[in-house]
């Protein structure tokens, strides 16, 4: 928006429910030139459309902004439409998406004001008037079908964290021990591997254990690894242990323990094979979109295709942003002071007010590239060192943060990565 003539630009503030559509479109003196109320649909879409365009041939108004809370995936369609209508281009369309929480701060400065839908889109509209929208318009379709991609992947990882979570849970109650051993102490790898699972699964209790002799459980974990356990011998033994001090449990538990616990490895393995048919997908929706972008982003150690294409599916054209600050805070990767006075509060808690999507992918970057480059390694265990609280989740935010200078530096001089960082603007 910094390049419009607010003098000449229409603004028109739509609030979207599951139903129907508010309109209100004001000019630059606040004053209401149209208000409306359309289905959400093809049909109210393109009455939109027709309405603003004899409203801007009679007015003179050179150009169009829309702006609408991103209220769940009911305004989707209507962005699409509004940013790729024929009838609308003329004018050149801008097209936001605003966080709700914007909205609601900002209708606090109007004292008195009654919420209703025709009162939410013309504080929608004025909002955009004054200059208050920060993040990037609507980015057209290829972007919404990477980012549709990119989005269900997170909500598959999500999914895979909350099974792997809830079924600590019955495992803890069919063998309480296992679930405790510190990470040195520990039998396997993995909680959620092949022989975690037969040993959970194909055992009825941990009495089932003891009553095995150690040559014969052995033999179990070497068939069930197919021998990538390098000790089986001292692996037999803590499960021996671990069996020992366990909790027993009535008979009758044990069996629907077991039903759930083999439900829920059903569950991870569902949800991890469709995580790899989404990375898949992903990997043939990023052809059609802008190479060089994606080529930059890759070119730092760490960042891989998913990882890059979830940060270009939220981010879209670099040119949205001023600044690395602004890429920052439309990430949701600021930290809120508390100070009055001659006091400053200690803990900063992280905004989080932005997008959410992009905050994932970016510090899930972050992790990935702090273990492969040596001054984001260094940088995240500064960080991790600094306090006693939140270590880990901290540290990878700060570092995540330190990440956005890098991604924006290169990605606004088309460069890739060098170890120089040549990239990195302040």
């Amino acid at each position: 928006m910094k390049n419009l003539d607010v003098l000449t630009t229409l603004f028109v503030g739509i609030d979207v429910s599951s139903q129907a559509n508010v309109l209100c479109a004001i000019g630059f003196d606040q004053d209401k030139l149209l208000t409306l109320t359309v289905s959400n649909n093809h049909s109210g879409a393109e009455e939109i459309s027709e309405r603003i365009c004899l409203l801007m041939e009679s007015t003179g108004y050179r150009a169009v902004v829309f702006a609408m809370e991103s209220t769940s995936f009911y305004g989707l369609h209507l962005a699409n439409f509004l940013s790729s209508d024929s009838k609308l281009l003329e004018f050149h369309p801008y097209v936001y998406c605003i966080n709700p929480k914007l909205i609601a701060n900002y209708r606090k400065s109007f004292v008195g004001l009654d919420k209703t839908d025709d009162r939410d889109a013309f504080l929608i509209a004025d909002f955009a008037r004054v200059g208050r929208i920060t993040t990037a318009p609507w980015r057209g379709s290829q972007y919404l079908a990477l980012q549709r991609l990119t989005r269900h992947r997170l909500h598959l990882v999500e999914c895979l964290v909350r099974e792997k979570q809830y079924m600590v849970a019955n495992v803890f109650l069919k063998f309480s021990e296992l679930t405790v051993l510190k990470k040195k102490d520990h039998p396997f790898a993995s909680n959620y591997g092949a022989t975690a699972e037969a040993l959970l699964t194909e055992f009825y209790s941990p009495e089932s254990i003891l009553e095995m002799s150690v040559e014969e459980l052995v033999g179990f974990l070497v068939d069930k690894s197919k021998g990538k356990i390098e000790h089986p011998g001292t692996t037999a033994g803590i499960l021996k242990r671990a069996a020992k001090d366990s909790y027993r449990l009535d008979k009758t538990l044990y069996e629907p323990l077991n039903t759930a616990i083999a439900s829920s490895f059903n569950c991870i393995s569902a949800f991890e094979r469709e995580i790899k048919t989404i990375d898949k997908a992903i990997l043939m929706q990023l052809k059609g979109l802008n190479q060089n972008e994606y080529l930059c982003l890759k070119s730092i150690p760490g960042i891989g295709p998913v990882f890059a294409a979830g940060i270009l599916a939220e981010i879209g054209s670099i040119s949205a942003f001023h600044s690395q600050d602004a890429l920052a805070k439309y990430a949701g990767l600021v930290w809120i002071k508390n100070q009055s006075g001659n006091f400053e509060a200690d803990d900063t808690p992280l905004s989080k007010a932005g997008n959410r999507y992009l905050r994932y992918y970016l510090i899930e970057a972050a992790g990935s590239v702090s273990r492969f480059e040596p001054e984001y390694r260094d940088f995240y265990q500064k960080k991790f060192a600094e306090v006693k609280n939140h270590q880990h989740k901290r540290a990878l935010a700060l570092t995540a943060r330190k990440l956005v200078r890098l991604i924006f530096g290169l990605l606004a001089k088309n460069q890739l990565y060098s170890p120089n960082r040549v990239g990195e603007t302040s």
